[in-house]
This record gives C-alpha cells, sequence and structure tokens, in this order.
C-alpha cells in the first residue's frame, strides 16, 4: 500500500526530520534566492540522503501554504503511522517509569506544538488529546514542534477519561494540574509511571476527568494572572518531574 504523503514547513522541524529520519523526506521545495548558512544546511543534508531539490518563488510557496511561516522550507514526507491507544498500552509494557502527558481539550494547534516539543526535551513517551473538540497533529503542530513530532507521538483517544482509567490499572499515576489544588507539584512523587493532565485554555479540566486524578497539583503564580499558558504550565510539571528523577538517580 503506497504510503500517505504530508507537509512539513519550518526551518526547525525540516532540518530535525532529515537528521532523524531522512528516508521519511520526498522532495523539498526552497524558497529561490534564500542562501543563508540555516538554508545550505537543509541543501546539505538534501543531498547527503538524495533528497530531490525544487527551488520555487514566493508565490508558488504562497500558494502552497498560504499565511503559514514556512521559513522558505517546504518537504513532502511520508506520513507516519499514529499510534492507537492500543500502541500506547503496548509501549507501556518495555517502558521503565513512563512520563506522559494528556491534554484535556486543548484547541490551539501551537500550544499543542510547543507540549509535544517539551514533552520530547524532557522525555515523555507520548501526547495524548481526545479526538474530538481538541487540536490534532497538524502540519503547523509539527511547526511549533520543530522536529519533536517525529519522535514523541501523539495519541488521540476516543475518550480520555477511558485511557486514563487503563493508564492507572497499568500502574501510572495520573497527576493534573488545577489552580486551586492543596499541592504543589514538588509535593508529589512524580518519579514512578506519571501521565501529567493539563486542561484546555481558559476552562482548565473536565470535571470527569478531574475525577480521575489520583493527584491536584498547582503551579505557584504571585502575579496578578489566573492562570498559566497551557504549554507553559505542561513545561513547568515536565521539568519538575525531570528534576526529580535526576535527584533520584544521583
Amino acid at each position: 500500500m503506497t504510503p500517505s504523503v504530508e507537509t512539513l514547513f519550518g526551518l526547525h522541524a525540516v532540518r530535525a526530520l532529515l537528521l532523524r529520519r531522512p528516508e521519511r523526506v520526498l522532495r523539498l521545495k526552497l524558497a529561490q534566492g534564500r542562501d543563508d548558512a540555516r538554508m545550505r544546511e537543509i541543501v546539505e543534508l538534501a543531498a547527503r540522503h538524495g533528497v530531490a531539490i525544487e527551488r520555487a518563488d514566493a508565490h508558488e510557496l504562497k500558494r502552497l501554504m498560504g499565511e503559514s511561516v514556512h521559513q522558505g522550507v517546504v518537504a513532502e514526507v511520508s506520513s507516519l503511522a499514529p499510534w492507537s491507544e492500543d500502541d500506547l498500552l503496548s509501549a507501556l509494557a518495555s517502558a521503565k517509569e513512563p512520563l506522559l502527558v494528556a491534554l484535556d481539550g486543548v484547541q490551539d494547534p501551537h500550544n499543542l506544538g510547543a507540549c509535544v516539543r517539551t514533552a520530547d526535551a524532557c522525555g515523555a513517551l507520548a501526547v495524548v488529546v481526545p479526538k474530538d473538540r481538541a487540536a490534532q497533529l497538524t502540519a503547523t503542530v509539527r511547526k511549533v514542534a520543530a522536529g519533536a513530532a517525529e519522535t514523541t507521538p501523539v495519541v488521540a483517544v476516543t475518550n480520555l477519561v477511558r485511557c486514563l482509567g487503563l493508564l492507572k490499572k497499568g500502574g501510572l499515576w495520573v497527576v493534573g494540574a488545577e489552580g486551586r489544588a492543596d499541592k504543589r507539584p514538588q509535593d508529589v512523587d512524580l518519579c514512578t509511571g506519571t501521565v501529567l493532565v493539563l486542561g484546555a485554555e481558559g476552562t482548565g479540566l473536565r470535571q470527569l476527568t478531574r475525577q480521575s486524578c489520583d493527584f491536584l497539583v498547582r503551579l505557584p503564580q504571585l502575579g496578578a494572572v489566573e492562570s498559566l499558558n497551557v504549554s507553559v504550565a505542561a513545561g513547568m510539571l515536565l521539568y519538575e518531574a525531570v528534576r526529580q528523577r535526576e535527584a533520584l538517580a544521583n
């Protein structure tokens, strides 16, 4: 069966794929006249792996990408088979103290991309999102993730609460971010298998999701704003998990 093809754009995202999985890059369209160091690296990586390059003018790139900030780099890539809920549960069987992120209805693709990028940096196994009424993995998400979406799967599940229940049965603790919680992240052991759950922009965790959590934690906020951006909050929680795990290892 012929693999499906999708579009990836942006310097960081395309460079990351050329470095990590060059066999997935089918061809490149690069902006005419751009010859800076970052573009030359893209050209060199493409030549090394035998990837065809086509130069395109600004009008052609705009026709292809609309108002997307493509940075003069557009790639046709073979699609990765998305992880299903079963794939996620199978991966847990061989993972040691896995760390996951679950996003409860986050709708901004830029926030999803930023969360995936930080999840990758912190060694998370996957990012879990609902299939409905939530941002999904798109070219914009891949661009914001700067290549992280090629190594950290985004798993779309039919029922997030049900999925959290299965993860709990698999031995993971579910820790939700909640602004009114009594505990702080450092008060909870994040060194064991953990799912960090964050709610949608503005509304936070849904009631059923909140009830599915083993622990609720709040991030300190000393200023006037009522809540943090979800990708910032995810980064803070993920790096607290990394801090605890590094301290334990040392």
